[in-house]
């Protein structure tokens, strides 16, 4: 299939390692131009020169900085046709043990961060009549994952924003859709220390997630064909929901 992404520009958040690098290289791929951000300047500089895409530093959770870096990105590959807002996970905790600081840290990282994201390349989007919006969230956003307090509060709330939003652009013909991965082979398993052959087992496709497989179903929607999809929140999670 044809994906029609030849020449478009896109930017992929948390673009240098797991689920966003794999994102931005299925991009480049498919013959996009692709631009990717990051925290770490040595690890995104390596990943830009490996898959040939612009690297830019940010730091998504300062305030104002995600509005700054859709300026820097325009300013470099041009007007933006796809964002993918991959803003990575919170912290894990009970609600118990979860102070106000957490979560006002949460919210402006991974909600803010997106919204800044957002509404700065939207217009420009609407104006040319064309455009792609993913938010990479979790299986967590629809089944909350135990110790995962944040996430699961807030990717939730996310999935409200995009069935909301798309309701509103649509007709300018700019799609607004979330992509749920579930346990994927990714840095942030280690991080979370959770046991890989534990999670295989709860599977029911036996294993969990390569992150090119994600990348394939975030490729498609930020395609030409992909135009009449929109506001909807996509599972990749081998069969692991029990709720559609």
């Amino acid at each position: 299939m044809n994906l029609g992404l030849e020449g478009r520009r896109a930017l992929v958040m948390g673009g240098s390692r797991g689920l966003g690098k794999a994102i931005a290289q299925a991009l480049v791929a498919e013959g996009a131009r692709v631009a990717i951000c990051a925290r770490n300047a040595e690890r995104l500089g390596a990943t830009a020169l490996e898959l040939g895409v612009e690297g830019i530093v940010c730091d998504l959770s300062a305030p104002g900085a995600a509005a700054a870096l859709i300026r820097e990105t325009e300013k470099r590959i041009g007007p933006l046709d796809v964002l993918v807002v991959n803003t990575g996970g919170p912290p894990p905790g009970l609600f118990v043990d979860l102070s106000d600081a957490a979560w006002r840290a949460a919210f402006e990282g991974l909600w803010m961060s997106g919204v800044g994201a957002i509404r700065s390349a939207l217009p420009g989007m609407r104006a040319r009549r064309w455009g792609r919006v993913i938010l990479i969230t979790s299986i967590a956003a629809r089944e909350p994952v135990a110790n995962l307090m944040l996430s699961n509060s807030l990717r939730a709330g996310l999935h409200g924003l995009v069935n909301a939003l798309s309701r509103e652009v649509s007709a300018d013909q700019v799609t607004v859709n979330a992509l749920m991965p579930g346990y994927t082979l990714t840095e942030r398993l280690e991080e979370l220390q959770l046991d890989v052959t534990k999670l295989a087992a709860q599977i029911p496709a036996g294993r969990l997630a390569r992150p090119q497989e994600l990348a394939a179903v975030a490729a498609f929607l930020a395609s030409d064909p992909a135009g009449y999809v929109t506001g909807q929140a996509i599972a990749c999670d081998g069969g692991l929901l029990q709720s559609i």
